[in-house]
């Protein structure tokens, strides 16, 4: 085990080092590369990350808390049972990542790639996806309340049984998603009745 404190990195290849159970507290990684990595248990507190590579690294059982993961690519990567506690994710690109078991407590995750994720019956109370791309996730049962999706991609997402109640869904296309089994509010219910052309009041 080993522990990093207020250290800066820039461009620096970690992928071929073993980073499993190390702490990380108040450092900032611009440009590394962590591709193909191990950092299994890790955990990091107000650290950030800008334009890292993660693609292919194991980062099962992690623990992320208000640290900024900006610009990064998880392509690949396995974040099974990882948790990121207010963090900032914005811009990050997710696809093909397992991400079975995540824990998302609040943060933001606006502009990041979550094509085709797996979040069913995740708690997702509260958490930014401003312009996020989720379609084709499988979200059936998630709880959305109170989450700002407002301009995210839902296209072809699945949303049964999934509770949406209190979330900013404007700039949504309701069109291109299956809204049946979905608990919405009435404002939600205003914005897809408009999306179907319909005039309310």
């Amino acid at each position: 085990m080993f522990q990093y404190s207020n250290q800066q990195y820039t461009g620096v290849e970690f992928g071929s080092q073993d980073l499993k159970y190390g702490e990380l507290t108040s450092c900032t990684f611009n440009q590394c590369s962590f591709a193909n990595g191990t950092l299994n248990e890790i955990v990091s507190s107000n650290c950030r990350f800008i334009e890292c590579d993660f693609r292919g690294a194991s980062l099962n059982g992690s623990i992320h808390n208000e640290t900024a993961f900006e610009n990064c690519r998880f392509n690949g990567a396995n974040l099974f049972v990882s948790k990121f506690v207010a963090c900032k994710m914005t811009g990050s690109d997710f696809s093909s990542a397992t991400m079975d078991g995540i824990s998302i407590i609040k943060g933001d995750w606006s502009y990041t790639n979550l094509r085709h994720s797996k979040l069913v019956r995740q708690d997702l109370r509260g958490v930014k996806f401003h312009e996020a791309d989720l379609s084709g996730a499988n979200l059936e049962k998630a709880d959305l309340r109170d989450c700002d999706l407002t301009m995210a991609i839902l296209a072809n997402a699945k949303l049964h049984g999934a509770d949406v109640r209190g979330a900013k869904m404007e700039g949504v296309d309701f069109k291109s998603l299956t809204v049946t089994g979905m608990r919405m509010d009435r404002e939600q219910t205003v914005l897809f009745t408009l999306a179907y052309g319909a005039k309310v009041g």
